[in-house]
């Protein structure tokens, strides 16, 4: 539980946050080496090796969560293939019900996605996500990931925000590290960010699989209320 009297923001990752990460899983690691396979004319290994090693150069980096760079780089219309896919889109079950309950209590709520603009306005058009946030932004309108201590020190002056009095979830320690380096005070894992994958461990953070654990101590009386709520 957090003190939620001491925190006014939330700061929200999209994938595998309030977004099922299995769509954009299936994509890199599935969709994307597939097609590569045939277009090449090459064993799908061969060419999920050549994914794998193309992926790894560039992680941590604008340029791993940039469409238009995979587009050069694998000679592959990235974007379209999105779309092939687009059913695979899927907000949590937990998602709707913490933003709800943010809303409820008075919790400012911001998105702060890695994810490019092309690939953002998709997963919006099918989740409608934006209507139940205050504020987002794309690391790409910024020009650094967030891994780089440069995109907290911008998001705290663009929104006008006290570190110190923020809660941030993501479900990539290394990015939680990042806030946590630049002065978030509070930190939260997402240990179930994919639904078609085992549980991960988080080893310097708390996580969670349940929003609704947090939705609890936000507002105790209403959780009450719900447990006797008939299915």
């Amino acid at each position: 539980m957090f003190p939620w009297q001491q925190i006014d923001t939330v700061l929200l990752d999209m994938d595998g946050t309030l977004l099922d990460l299995h769509f954009d899983n299936y994509f890199w690691l599935s969709l994307v080496p597939e097609t590569l396979s045939r277009q090449l004319h090459i064993s799908h290994e061969a060419a999920r090796q050549r994914v794998h090693d193309a992926y790894l150069r560039v992680e941590g980096t604008l340029n791993w969560y940039c469409l238009d760079y995979w587009q050069q780089e694998l000679q592959l219309d990235i974007l379209a293939l999105h779309h092939t896919i687009a059913d695979k889109i899927r907000l949590r079950q937990d998602t709707l019900p913490l933003l709800h309950r943010l809303q409820q209590a008075g919790k400012r709520r911001i998105l702060l996605t890695n994810a490019h603009p092309d690939n953002l306005r998709l997963k919006l058009q099918h989740t409608q996500l934006q209507r139940h946030l205050d504020d987002m932004l794309s690391s790409h309108q910024l020009g650094v990931p967030k891994e780089s201590p440069l995109f907290w020190q911008q998001v705290f002056a663009r929104f006008g925000l006290s570190p110190e009095r923020c809660l941030f979830v993501d479900d990539n320690e290394r990015i939680l590290t990042a806030a946590q380096e630049a002065g978030v005070r509070y930190l939260l894992g997402v240990s179930n960010p994919d639904s078609s994958q085992p549980p991960k461990r988080f080893s310097r953070f708390p996580a969670t699989d349940d929003y609704r654990q947090l939705t609890r101590g936000l507002l105790p009386h209403m959780a009450s209320e719900a447990l006797f709520t008939p299915c």
